[in-house]
């Protein structure tokens, strides 16, 4: 299992071996003059020579000195990678693995893939930690986690003020229990016939009135007797 921080160490060592001769080959082509170099590439068989010999030289200067500081690895790394590919397929692609072999120049394609290689490894993500993608990339995330606890407290602060302003709820009482009312009573529906007459056998017949208790039988003169002296 590797170290992390040792495994940071040595990216950052081989971002800066691979970016110095990357820059040394840019700069090498601008020194020459973009215009000589893309009559080179012309004489090389390279389509569009002018515009291969800006590509070649800006991107392997600038990119080279990217790499180095760790900026857009990517971007960078894939940019490389191509400059190389197309090194390798119009110019030492048939010159063989060796760029000298028994003494003699070949331009052969060994240091082409080497480079083309490194460059995608750090396109790919092998640059490790210790770069300006990552210090970028902290500075934002500490910017965002700043920005979100700054808006929980603020949230916080205003949901404290609003249960403060608002008045404490009263207690609700108890509800008294519900006492049924009194059934009304049912009148019964009264006998057929009008008053005290009753309807017997289809005629109608006289209902006696009862007398009350408290009446009197009418007394005749001869049965009072006359009072005593």
């Amino acid at each position: 299992m590797r170290s992390r921080p040792l495994y940071d160490v040595v990216a950052v060592l081989a971002r800066l071996g691979v970016g110095i001769i990357f820059m040394a080959h840019g700069w090498q082509k601008i020194e020459a003059g973009i215009t000589a170099t893309g009559r080179s590439f012309d004489d090389l068989g390279v389509p569009l020579p002018t515009a291969a010999a800006v590509y070649s030289a800006f991107v392997e200067l600038l990119g080279g000195a990217a790499l180095i500081a760790g900026l857009g690895l990517p971007v960078t790394g894939a940019l490389l990678f191509i400059d190389m590919a197309g090194a390798f397929i119009f110019v030492h692609g048939d010159q063989g693995l060796f760029v000298v072999d028994g003494g003699t120049f070949r331009n052969g394609y060994e240091l082409v893939v080497a480079l083309g290689m490194a460059s995608l490894v750090f396109a790919a993500g092998g640059g490790g930690r210790l770069t300006a993608d990552q210090w970028i990339i902290g500075k934002r995330r500490h910017a965002s986690d700043t920005a979100d606890d700054e808006e929980d407290a603020a949230s916080f602060v205003e949901s404290l003020r609003q249960a403060e302003s608002k008045p404490p709820k009263k207690p609700r009482r108890a509800a008294k229990p519900s006492v049924p009312e009194p059934a009304e009573p049912q009148e019964k529906p009264a006998a057929e016939g009008f008053g005290d007459d009753l309807l017997v056998a289809g005629r109608r017949k006289t209902g006696q009135r009862r007398r009350s208790s408290t009446t009197q039988p009418i007394k005749s003169p001869a049965d009072e007797k006359p009072a005593s002296p």
